[in-house]
């Protein structure tokens, strides 16, 4: 399995299974993974925005968040932990409704215990507006059937893995 198509497969549980993802960010696509990285994108809708009508910084927070947990998954676990710490730092809007958001995240080290991610997010000029970190208890998670770590460790070994992207 490639590791675009696990980050998406984990993406879709996610979107299954959980209260807040499918109702805030359900319109947001993974575009490109490889062990450790992974792209995404959203367009900003109004239910992204606060009262000024610029993009939430709780929409950011999410997207920290759920960013970290897809470069988690991106190393090959399913079960992508729980948060012991969240940070973003906001540097200027990030947009109005029907801009487009990137994202860039890292899954920068991987433990038996801990995973520690970063993101920035640009606008669809290329400006970053926005960058976060995200640390994950990975432990518990380390269990699940449904990881392919192995697999993912020897993408990235053999250098199979490629930063593919949809066109």
């Amino acid at each position: 399995m490639t590791s675009l198509r696990f980050v998406r497969s984990v993406w879709e549980s996610f979107r299954a299974t959980s209260g807040l993802e499918p109702r805030l960010l359900d319109g947001l696509r993974v575009t490109a993974a490889k062990p450790g990285k992974v792209n995404f994108e959203l367009d900003i809708k109004k239910e992204h925005t606060n009262r000024l009508n610029i993009l939430h910084g709780g929409t950011i927070a999410s997207m920290v968040d759920l960013g970290g947990s897809l470069a988690v998954a991106s190393r090959g676990l399913f079960a992508t932990g729980v948060s012991t710490d969240l940070n973003v730092t906001y540097l200027s809007s990030g947009g109005k409704v029907g801009d487009k958001i990137l994202a860039e995240v890292t899954c920068d080290k991987f433990g038996k215990t801990l995973a520690y991610t970063s993101i920035k997010f640009l606008n669809d000029k290329g400006d970053v507006f926005a960058r976060g970190s995200h640390t994950k208890f990975v432990a518990l998670a380390w269990k699940d059937p449904q990881n392919i770590v192995e697999e993912m460790a020897k993408e990235e070994r053999e250098g199979i893995a490629t930063f593919k992207s949809e066109a």
